[in-house]
């Protein structure tokens, strides 16, 4: 008896998963968390918005998968080939990436989100048809803000995003 498969189960099995799922920080000050870099693991792709503070960081994200970093106001002499911004498109949404909000054009056109840092305070909220992204500090903390990151799925043109909150080591 010849074992028969299903062409819906063969159409399934042969067709690539577009989604992706994206990790998104900033400001880690020169501090990778173990819940970050587990974060950064399990991701297809990550953004850092900047205020890295060391080579270290980039490095480890680049070796856990594709990476879309740019410089921050604190990351002097060793990052200045890093961009101060970044348009990118992953799976259809369309991506502009800085760490100053101060630093996004008036006047952007053709962008989805938004990604920028800086305050090291969460605030996601769409404006103009735009989700404005600023994912928080998983680093050093500043003051008594809580330690945040966002995790993003992208599809098709759509995404769903969601607030991770980390938790301070020792």
């Amino acid at each position: 008896m010849q074992n028969q498969v299903s062409p819906k189960i063969i159409n399934s099995i042969e067709k690539e998963e577009p989604m992706k799922h994206i990790a998104i920080l900033s400001d880690t000050h020169g501090l990778l968390r173990e819940q970050v870099i587990a974060e950064l693991a399990a991701a297809d792709c990550s953004i850092h918005a900047g205020d890295i503070n060391t080579p270290y960081i980039v490095e480890t994200m680049r070796q856990l998968g594709e990476t879309y970093v740019v410089r921050g106001n604190n990351d002097k002499d060793w990052a200045e080939a890093l961009p101060k911004s970044i348009d990118v498109t992953i799976e259809g949404v369309r991506f502009f990436i800085v760490h100053n909000k101060k630093d996004v054009p008036k006047h952007l056109t053709n962008v989805d989100v938004v990604v920028y840092g800086h305050s090291h305070k969460y605030f996601a909220e769409v404006i103009d048809g735009v989700l404005f992204l600023n994912p928080g500090s998983c680093g050093k903390r500043r003051f008594d803000l809580e330690l945040t990151m966002c995790r993003m799925t992208v599809d098709a043109g759509l995404y769903q995003y969601e607030k991770v909150k980390i938790q301070a080591e020792g």
